[in-house]
């Protein structure tokens, strides 16, 4: 496919066999085709066009993805309003999560939770896993 009419692509995806959606998929993604139904392979193709259109997932999507594609670990995300608590070196640390989704920690606007827990340790940490929002995978949180 080389230039993408989108309505006219999506549409034309119904009617293809099998083995061309094969083709297809070779031709728009330069990857091994996936093993599963004809349905499932003209959804994937269907997404794999609108991405090509319109941008695929952000970066930390992407991520999030791939975290839960290995399924080793699981994090909760950080929502407006919350509030972590961390004793480090016996001084209790408390990063607020305001309502417009910025992090403060010691009245200062941080750009992220890892920002904060390398400023609060002085070595690299991952901040949901400092602050307890990252677990591996089937430990209660």
């Amino acid at each position: 496919m080389a230039r993408i009419d989108l309505d006219r692509d999506l549409a034309r995806l119904a009617d293809l066999p099998p083995a061309a959606l094969r083709e297809q998929w070779v031709l728009l993604t330069g990857a091994p085709v996936p093993d599963v139904t004809p349905r499932l392979l003209r959804l994937a193709l269907a997404w794999e066009l609108q991405a090509k259109v319109h941008g695929g997932f952000s970066r930390r999507t992407q991520q999030r993805l791939e975290q839960l594609s290995q399924a080793k670990t699981v994090t909760c995300e950080i929502q407006p309003g919350m509030r972590l608590v961390r004793e480090w070196n016996g001084v209790v640390q408390i990063v607020q999560v305001g309502e417009d989704g910025v992090i403060r920690w010691n009245g200062k606007p941080w750009n992220s939770l890892s920002e904060v827990a390398r400023a609060i340790t002085g070595t690299r940490w991952s901040g949901p896993a400092f602050f307890g929002l990252k677990h591996k995978k089937g430990r209660a949180a």
